[in-house]
């Protein structure tokens, strides 16, 4: 599913509202929740062409396409373990940047 947030005013270039981009996330992650309460799983993903998306589906110029939605079931075939020994996990240290604690350490 393609997720909007209405951006403009119509016909104008008026912001709709300051907070359409929140209040799109707070809508999928509420959409992921409730489809994880009903057994399905949510990947929200931006690797796509807006403009084409956009065009494709004569999305109006005052809303604004932002991100994908897959929904669905994880396959029969695919365990939680093999699911999660299929990835390499960064270590915390590599995701990790707080140089205020890292200066408080050493004093």
């Amino acid at each position: 599913m393609a997720n909007l947030a209405h951006r403009y005013v119509e016909d104008t270039e008026w912001e709709f509202s300051e907070f359409a981009h929140y209040d799109l996330g707070q809508a999928v992650a509420h959409l992921t929740f409730q489809a994880r309460a009903m057994g399905l799983f949510v990947r929200q993903f931006r690797a796509f062409d807006q403009a084409a998306l956009a065009d494709d589906f004569a999305v109006p110029t005052h809303w604004e396409v932002i991100t994908m939605a897959a929904v669905g079931r994880v396959p029969d075939h695919v365990t939680p373990e093999s699911h999660r020994a299929a990835r390499d996990r960064r270590t915390l240290d590599e995701l990790v940047h707080a140089p205020a604690l890292e200066t408080s350490h050493r004093q």
